[in-house]
């Protein structure tokens, strides 16, 4: 029977759509379970679009409330384009519904730095048009939850996993969303009842304490058949052995931090780190991001008002205030105060026995089921089995910890999104845990795995542990991604067989043949399309004056970009089965250092370009079009964004796989209408013909691609030169 998703969503009451509970990957009834990931799409489909009526006008929704994200006319619509985007990259759909909005608000923005967000090529629809397109995307995926097949349990390869990965992203975005409406200003913003904020507050504010926590052997990670869905970075299993430590009874509160303010925190070097102390005098912070000067003192911004201080709420800050504090807490008592590490934290978590969705009420001010906004630090003590009288074990705020987030071992990603962990691997993005008010879906469930750059905000505070023991803080020096390291063998590692580095001898034609034509120097523009790990766009940044490269995968542009920012990769490479050897890139070995900041890396899908990316004098795609799922449409576009007069160089075995490429998509590799052979270069004339004139006679160009120690690809790629006409 066709279903009205419009219907669903206007019967949904504001208490359906506050306190939703997760669903179970596991049942016994399918058509029950369909039903039940039905209801709770639409709860988080109108939840966070209600979110959006705290903003006053449609000036609000293009309002930059912080320089390091977009503003909230692209969240509005983000999470909609994702459901699509990876239900169409899973090939679970034919086609996309809106190409070049789904092009402009797909990727997001890491946090990479304090001021690096250009929006100045950014043409962003608007409401309605956003609201328009999520109705549609509502439909759509409705109609695929009520057809699509279901087993269960439901597991990674199920199309049903896609979908719950929809929602669960779309509740993480709810929880983003109230933090940029946060940091609007005021006049931009109102109250809604959907979202009530508390109004419990005092002055006064609870004296915190040191209580004993018990050390113990921690198990930590899921297994991947948990009956919960989980984001890659959950699964796998880490043994830890934690110490006695002293932890703080309460969350540290704003009372509780004046103190560390009118002491001169923020004008004293010595309580920050060097990381910390390089964000304060960058940022002039001088009191929390939400405290609001006001005379002598201060008043508080929630997320739709200003408030007189409500000193016994837990104060917000980043990371690098938090251990400032602690910091200064350890001056001015003489013990070893900071923050707990991941596992500290769990000692703390494993007392309360009950979890998301289980509890018949939260045992904290989480998953929306009392206030929009923080409250009292000593409203809710965990009811813990062991007796201990700790206050928001989970809820009110995040707490940070002193553990930078890395993969648990047996971390594997999952191949519809390969980039929502392995970009926060770097040592730099921080866990946080326990959730806030705001926190549903997974973000409220025990075993969530977050991490932000430590000077992010996200309704995140703290608590402090006294402990002699020193965190063991460790990153992964290594890549330990086997494709990645593959990539990076490929592209920087030792020649196999006399044959040369095949990026790097890719370049040198590409840079051959734009002196030829005249077109590079410091005025020309490049683009590197599949650019991978980025060594041609390295070596073609030594003769272009600027060069864009892009690839899907964001594990590849990740790389490229420490090697352009760090100038040293280090990767791990498989020998046999288990054993595997340790290699280090260096730019300046390769004589690369001078030419990375020419380049520009970016995420992008090569079918569904940007208008941004255009005004090329030089455009380079290896081994790139056997790859995409719609090469005619790669082809078919690409001269709208080059230069009259411009090159094209195409590199490719041609190696043609169903897996990649749908057969009606293929350039070449079959028998045409009248039964003759019709090659992939038959196939390139034929659909660059009416803007391109083919340069020069094809060249074999050879590649080896080492897996392990004694195997090897050896291929041929056929490598192309066009030349864009001048009209």
């Amino acid at each position: 029977m066709k279903t009205n998703p419009a219907k669903i969503a206007l019967k949904l009451s504001d208490d359906d759509l506050r306190v939703t509970r997760s669903v179970l990957l596991t049942g016994e009834d399918i058509e029950a379970k369909r039903l039940e990931i039905r209801d709770y799409f639409h709860k988080t489909f109108t939840l966070y679009e209600r979110i959006f009526d705290c903003l006053v006008g449609d000036e609000a929704f293009y309002a930059r409330a912080t320089p390091l994200r977009h503003p909230l006319i692209f969240y509005y619509g983000h999470t909609a384009v994702f459901f699509i985007n990876k239900l169409h990259v899973a090939k679970l759909i034919p086609e996309r519904l809106d190409s070049a909005l789904e092009s402009m608000l797909a990727i997001g923005v890491d946090e990479m730095s304090w001021d690096d967000l250009d929006e100045s090529s950014y043409h962003w629809p608007t409401p309605r048009q956003v609201k328009a397109y999520r109705d549609r995307v509502r439909e759509l995926v409705d109609d695929f939850v009520m057809h699509a097949p279901i087993s269960l349990p439901v597991g990674w390869d199920d199309p049903m996993w896609i979908v719950m990965m929809g929602i669960e992203h779309e509740r993480i975005h709810l929880e983003t969303t109230s933090v940029l409406i946060r940091q609007l200003p005021i006049e931009l913003v109102r109250p809604d009842a959907l979202f009530p904020e508390c109004e419990q507050m005092s002055a006064d504010f609870p004296v915190n304490r040191l209580l004993p926590v018990k050390g113990r052997h921690l198990r930590l990670g899921k297994p991947h058949d948990d009956r919960l869905y989980g984001w890659d970075n959950e699964y796998g299993g880490q043994d830890v052995e934690v110490k006695d430590y002293l932890a703080s009874q309460y969350l540290v509160s704003n009372g509780e931090y004046l103190a560390f303010v009118r002491q001169g925190g923020y004008a004293t070097e010595a309580y920050w780190t060097e990381e910390g102390w390089q964000w304060r005098q960058f940022t002039r912070a001088i009191h929390p991001e939400f405290w609001v000067a006001a005379g002598d003192g201060y008043r508080y911004r929630s997320m739709t008002r200003v408030i007189d201080m409500p000193w016994d709420w837990p104060v917000d800050v980043n990371y690098l205030e938090a251990k400032a504090f602690c910091n200064w807490k350890s001056a001015q008592t003489g013990k070893s105060i900071r923050l707990p590490t991941e596992a500290e934290w769990y000692c703390l978590r494993n007392a309360i026995g009950t979890d998301q969705p289980d509890w018949s009420q939260a045992p904290g001010n989480i998953n929306l089921e009392y206030w929009a906004s923080a409250c009292p630090v000593n409203r809710f003590k965990a009811p813990a089995a062991d007796g201990s009288e700790f206050y928001d074990v989970i809820g009110n705020v995040w707490q940070w910890t002193e553990t930078p987030i890395d993969a648990y071992p047996g971390f594997r990603v999952h191949p519809v999104y390969d980039d929502f962990s392995t970009p926060t691997f770097d040592g730099k993005h921080n866990l946080i845990k326990g959730g806030c008010f705001i926190s549903t879906g997974n973000y409220a469930i025990r075993e969530s795995r977050y991490a932000f750059r430590r000077h992010f905000f996200q309704h995140a505070g703290f608590r402090y542990i006294e402990s002699n023991v020193e965190p063991e803080i460790e990153s992964n020096p290594y890549e330990s991604d086997e494709l990645v390291s593959q990539y990076l063998e490929f592209h920087y590692g030792d020649e196999h067989f006399g044959v040369a580095n095949f990026a790097r001898a890719c370049a040198q034609i590409c840079i051959e043949r734009a002196q030829q034509a005249g077109i590079a120097g410091e005025n020309s523009r490049a683009l590197d399309i599949g650019c991978a790990v980025g060594r041609s766009a390295f070596e073609l940044a030594g003769h272009f004056g600027h060069v864009d490269a892009l690839d899907f995968s964001a594990r590849f542009i990740s790389s490229a970009v420490e090697l352009q920012q760090r100038g040293i990769r280090r990767y791990r490479i498989r020998d046999e089965g288990d054993l595997v050897s340790f290699r280090e890139i260096r730019m300046s070995e390769l004589s690369l250092s001078g030419n990375a900041g020419r380049c520009r890396f970016m995420q992008a899908d090569a079918c569904n370009l940007n208008e941004k990316y255009s005004g090329y004098d030089l455009v380079f795609a290896g081994n790139l079009i056997d790859r995409l799922y719609s090469p005619r449409r790669f082809l078919g576009m690409i001269h709208g964004r080059m230069r009259p007069g411009g090159l094209l160089i195409l590199a490719s075995p041609y190696t043609w796989l169903e897996e990649f490429t749908e057969k009606q998509e293929w350039l070449g590799g079959f028998k045409d209408q009248v039964g003759e052979n019709f090659t992939s270069l038959d196939g390139l004339k034929e659909v660059l013909g009416s803007h391109f004139e083919l340069v020069g006679e094809p060249k074999d160009l050879p590649f080896v691609i080492r897996e392990t120690r004694r195997k090897f690809q050896h291929t041929l790629s056929e490598l192309t030169v066009w030349r864009l006409r001048v009209r």
